[in-house]
């Protein structure tokens, strides 16, 4: 279902988040690029450590965030995000992987699952489709980075399996939210994409646009809400945001809209 996601004034910084979800259990928020510490992008509040900005600042910027929402900055736990589709289980040797070094993220991961409470779970993004998914029922989290290659390799469906794997998860028990990312109104690809997600993915005629020749507008949000779906979860368990971070650049950092020097904004989860 489509969100307005709430957006929030903690301690200081400002998050979106949707309401109807944390009421049912679902621990999460979404940064926005504003009232940070950094020089990397307007508003300051970059999330990254691998856009060129100053290590020092970044991580003083993760522990505001952590301070404000009451979490524990030494489990913060990140993975290297690398476009791919590999799922990474945090357990106790994993916590605090990455917080303030970035050579120390769970190498080749685009997302995170953990049955560990207390452990934020922290990606990166500017565009690309942050996904959070709680089981509340047996108490895992995920945190997952869709960019367009996580997409059409069914990045969503893969973290789900996991969970039902290592942790006995049904997807009817689980909740999720899709954050701010880049719209089809914003975000056109090639063929080359395209001909990838119409090998990949079920459905993919409902998530491509054709412009013109060779050219079709992408709507990553709805492929990895179909994701969602055909992994079980209920239409009322999942929100969808309605924010492009193209348009809205002046809340969410955007890669395309800042020609690619750009900050990150986080998506966080948690137990």
């Amino acid at each position: 279902m489509k969100e307005r996601l709430f957006l929030q004034h903690e301690n200081g910084l400002w998050f979106t988040y949707s309401p109807a979800l944390t009421r049912k259990g679902l621990r999460h928020v979404f940064t926005t690029r504003l009232k940070g510490e950094s020089t990397v992008g307007r508003g300051g509040l970059n999330m990254a450590l691998h856009v060129g900005d100053e290590p020092k600042l970044v991580i003083e910027n993760r522990k505001k965030v952590c301070s404000s929402l009451q979490l524990d900055f030494a489990a913060l736990t990140c993975a290297e995000q690398v476009h791919g589709d590999k799922v990474a289980v945090v357990g106790k040797e994993e916590i605090g992987s990455g917080r303030e070094d970035y050579d120390k993220n769970i190498a080749g991961a685009d997302a995170l699952v953990t049955d560990m409470a207390g452990v934020p779970l922290m990606l990166c993004y500017a565009d690309c489709v942050p996904v959070v998914i709680t089981d509340p029922a047996r108490r895992v989290a995920a945190a997952v980075h869709a960019g367009w290659r996580g997409t059409v390799n069914n990045i969503v469906a893969k973290t789900l399996a996991v969970m039902k794997e290592r942790f006995g998860s049904r997807g009817e028990d689980c909740l999720a939210a899709i954050g701010p990312s880049i719209g089809p109104c914003c975000y056109k690809v090639d063929s080359a994409v395209y001909d990838l997600g119409r090998s990949n993915l079920a459905g993919y005629e409902d998530f491509f646009t054709s412009i013109k020749t060779g050219e079709w507008s992408f709507d990553l949000q709805a492929a990895n809400e179909r994701q969602l779906l055909d992994g079980g979860l209920p239409p009322a368990g999942i929100a969808v945001s309605d924010i492009c971070t193209s348009c809205n650049n002046e809340l969410f950092f955007s890669h395309r809209a800042e020609q690619g020097k750009a900050g990150r904004f986080a998506a966080l989860t948690w137990l």
